[in-house]
Formats: structure tokens, sequence, C-alpha cells
């Protein structure tokens, strides 16, 4: 089957899955919603005191904002839980199950999982983004429309390799779920933009955990701040790195041993 194929079925599964739990989609929306009013309460505090954030403005930070929401909430929708899945596959042997099956294991692991109530946050990092865009002096320009789905897809596939690092290194280390903790937290940051931190902080959450190629470039693309070596550099990093994760996971598998070892 077809890698599109694949995907498809197993979406299809989880979201029939998630259905049976309706009620998860109210506590899914009061979340999202307690969640979005705490961090407008944070920005509207911020900005009682200064009209201009090392050159961005708060319209601009609606944008930054409501993009990480969006990705965060596309990152718990099908990555995290893909990632946790795979980690309690390892550690339990069950992962013999996915590796047996004519598919690509790499692609199997990927796409098995969903958490359609999750598609909330999406939507209302959309909404908040959409509203910063409607504030901006300048409108949107049609480069800046183009590059902004591209360079968000680039980010998106980039935290997926992150991801799947993490994840994999359960073939060595058993207890991995602390990570998961770990990039909540570091994950906060892209809430703002990554020029107003420090070199050292910059750079981390730049190459090391890929938060503003993922938060920051995405909104540079719609504020009209986007350069195009960065355009470059996200291209050739998102290529250097999904190569990578792709050796990184097979060279795993290799020392995997599991149930049926």
């Amino acid at each position: 089957m077809g890698a599109l194929r694949v995907t498809w079925l197993y979406f299809r599964v989880g979201v029939l899955n998630e259905f049976q739990y309706r009620a998860n989609f109210y506590v899914q929306v009061l979340q999202s919603a307690v969640a979005v009013g705490t961090a407008l309460a944070v920005l509207a505090l911020v900005y009682s005191h200064t009209d201009d954030l090392n050159g961005w403005g708060k319209s601009e930070l609606l944008v930054v904002m409501g993009i990480q929401i969006l990705l965060g909430g596309a990152i718990r929708m099908s990555i995290q839980p893909n990632m946790e899945r795979l980690m309690e596959d390892v550690r339990d042997g069950r992962l013999d199950f996915a590796l047996t099956k004519p598919v690509d294991s790499q692609l199997l692991v990927s796409a098995r999982e969903v958490r359609i109530w999750r598609a909330v946050d999406v939507v209302s990092g959309a909404i908040v983004a959409g509203t910063g865009v409607a504030g901006l002096e300048q409108s949107v320009g049609l480069r800046d429309a183009l590059l902004f789905p591209g360079m968000l897809a680039v980010g998106a596939l980039m935290i997926y390799c992150f991801w799947l690092v993490l994840a994999t290194w359960s073939f060595w280390v058993v207890r991995m779920h602390t990570t998961i903790e770990l990039f909540e937290g570091i994950y906060q940051t892209g809430r703002w933009p990554v020029t107003i931190y420090p070199g050292w902080l910059r750079y981390s959450v730049t190459f090391l955990v890929p938060i503003a190629f993922a938060v920051t470039v995405p909104a540079e693309a719609l504020t009209s701040r986007l350069e195009w070596s960065t355009v470059v550099l996200a291209l050739a990093f998102g290529a250097a790195l999904f190569a990578f994760t792709r050796w990184f996971w097979r060279f795993g598998l290799r020392r995997y041993s599991g149930a049926s070892a």
C-alpha cells in the first residue's frame, strides 16, 4: 500500500476511536480556551508596559503565539501520541507487530495514532494568528502567503524528526517518557520570537530543538520579515535532519530485541 493510503487508513481508524468518547471534545474546548485566555492575558500584561518587544509589535506577537498554539495542537494530535506509543512498544516488546507488516516501519510507527480532538488547538491557534494578521500595518503579500505554508510544513517536519530521534533512543534507554515533559517546557519558548532570547538559548531552540524554524520562521513569513537566506537555511537543515533521522531510525532497529527475538 502507498504511504498516503496507509496514513489515511490509520487516520480514519483513529478518528472513529476518538468519536466513541465525544465528551473529550468539550473537555478539550475548555482546556484550549483556558490556555489561549492565559496566553492572551500574559501578552496584554507585557504590552501594557511597552509598545515594542525587540522590534515585534503586539499584532506580530499574536501571529507568533497563534502559530505556536496551532503547531502545538498538531504535535499533540499526531506526532506526540505516535512517539509515546513507539516508546511503550519498544519497552513492552510489542514493536514486533509493526515491524512484521509489509509497510515501511518508520511510516507505520508515525501514523498509527491520532487524537482528533486536539484539532481544537489547531483551530484556536489559526484564529489567534488570523487576528494578529488582521491587525498588521502592512498586508500579507503573495510572496509571504506562499512562503508561510511551506515554512510551516518544514518546521513541522523538523519537530517530527526531533521527536522520532528522541523516541528511537528508547532502544537503548528504558525510561524516555520524561522527555515529553522536557519538550513541553522547551516548546513554551516558541510563544515568543527567538530573537528576544540570549544567544545561547536562541541557538539551542534553533538547532538542538528546532522550535525557531517551526514557529518563528513561519511567523516571519506572515509579518514580511523572512529573508531568503533563512529560507535556504531552513530547507537545508530540514533535509539534513530528515536524512539523519531516517538513518538513526534504521540504526536503532538493528539494536532492537523484541518479544520475538
